[in-house]
């Protein structure tokens, strides 16, 4: 027994070692930052900016060379000449704070049994201690939409600012949309039990779209029906067809893609989001047409087809920006959680292959905003939104200058302190005391 107590103190001690950040208490003064170039996330940019928030909110966003701006003694003023501002930026279709450690099982909340689970609500399993959500706001990663995996239909996600002390203070839209996994056009087979592993037509795919279809069928006439006894898959989509939730498919092939467009028209979905969509640009204007949203797949990957060229994920972004199609990036794939701290620098790869720094700037702040139906409060820094920014010593979109200063959640000062900035200072001491 005595054992037992000791190693339950020992576990007690490291937690409060490497304990999250006490999240930051609310905004309790007025804030100006003075003489930062303010890259507002719509395209402009004001140069020799002075932005003021208070409660939460911007109420003054002005250039200082065109308005002078009376600031009274009670404000807390930052200085950030040569410094520069950005909105938060935000990661969509990411489970961060859902899984911590891959390699343990216990750790792991980001799918549920089933293959038509609309109703699993990934908000509930959101872990605001995650450590790995708080190593995201470094690099200016302040939001996310929390997603469930796995299915045919995964779940419904919500969107969360990354500091709080649960998930019902994280919530920034509860219940956005629901997810569904569209049937693959092709399959390749199981190498490991030494099936022909290259790719060719899936035989089943027709059968896994009937099967679909037919849920959404069940869906709709529930709805006409009495509901009674309720069955919560099918009041859990209700909101696809009334406009109160999105429909996010992960489809990334052009038949795919246009079967999934399809499909949605048919069953009168109120709104649709491609998800990955690697061969989005071969219908990009198909897309446009529907005015249908591209969450894109990662920007850091290696082309699907022998046939891409070789810079294609660096530069699909610019291919559908180009046909008018609203764009935002994402971090899904291998090491998805870890990758999504890498978010501005995916932007900035776009920027080399084409797209202005502003331009590549919308695909991480307007965009998903918009996207995620949280424009009115978030995205850009404008006039009543939400004082979430933050400071950079330079551009943000570059890893070698994105350094930053100071970070504002919904106007509160957030620490930008992590686990790992502790061990850096820790090792750091080490060996200049060596030295």
């Amino acid at each position: 027994m005595k054992n037992i107590q000791n190693i339950l103190l020992t576990l007690f001690c490291a937690s409060l070692t490497y304990a999250q950040q006490t999240p930051a208490p609310k905004q309790s003064k007025t804030v100006a930052i003075v003489g930062a170039t303010a890259h507002i996330g719509n395209g402009e940019v004001i140069q020799n900016s002075t932005i003021l928030f208070t409660d939460g909110k911007i109420s003054t966003i002005v250039n200082t060379d065109e308005i002078k701006i009376k600031i009274g003694s009670d404000v807390e003023i930052i200085y950030a000449e040569g410094k520069h501002v950005y909105p938060g930026f935000i990661i969509p279709n990411s489970t961060l704070g859902l899984v911590e450690i891959d390699a343990v099982r216990a750790t792991e909340d980001d799918a549920e049994i089933g293959g038509m689970i609309p109703h699993v609500r990934s908000i509930i399993a959101y872990n605001t201690e995650s450590k790995i959500v708080e190593s995201m706001r470094p690099n200016g990663v302040l939001l996310g939409q929390i997603t469930p995996r796995g299915g045919r239909i995964s779940g419904t996600s919500s969107i969360v600012q990354f500091d709080a002390w649960n998930w019902e203070d994280a919530i920034v839209k509860e219940d956005d949309g629901i997810h569904m996994n569209w049937p693959s056009s092709y399959t390749r087979g199981r190498w490991w039990l030494g099936e022909d592993a290259s790719l060719k037509l899936n035989d089943k795919y027709s059968d896994q779209v009937a099967e679909v279809t037919s849920f959404f069928n069940e869906t709709k006439a529930y709805a006409e029906g009495d509901k009674s006894p309720t069955n919560l898959p099918y009041k859990a989509t209700q909101g696809l067809f009334d406009g109160s939730k999105k429909l996010y498919i992960h489809v990334d092939d052009e038949k795919g893609i246009t079967d999934a467009i399809n499909f949605s028209r048919e069953n009168k979905v109120k709104s649709m989001v491609i998800v990955g969509g690697e061969e989005a640009y071969k219908v990009a204007g198909l897309l446009k047409q529907n005015n249908i949203p591209v969450i894109l797949h990662r920007v850091h990957s290696r082309p699907d087809s022998e046939d891409d060229d070789y810079d294609l994920p660096y530069k699909t972004a610019k291919l559908l920006v180009d046909q008018g199609v609203l764009v935002a990036l994402q971090a899904d794939g291998q090491m998805e959680r870890m990758n999504s701290r890498n978010l501005p620098f995916y932007a900035g790869t776009t920027v080399a292959h084409g797209l202005t720094k502003e331009k590549a700037l919308e695909l991480i702040t307007l965009n998903p905003a918009k996207i995620l139906g949280i424009d009115k409060d978030y995205g850009t820094l404008e006039t009543g939104k939400s004082a979430t920014l933050f400071i950079s010593e330079g551009d943000a979109l570059d890893m070698r200058t994105n350094q930053l200063t100071h970070v504002f959640i919904d106007g509160r000062s957030v620490s930008l302190e992590t686990h790992q900035t502790e061990l850096w200072h820790r090792y750091d001491e080490k060996y200049k005391t060596e030295k």
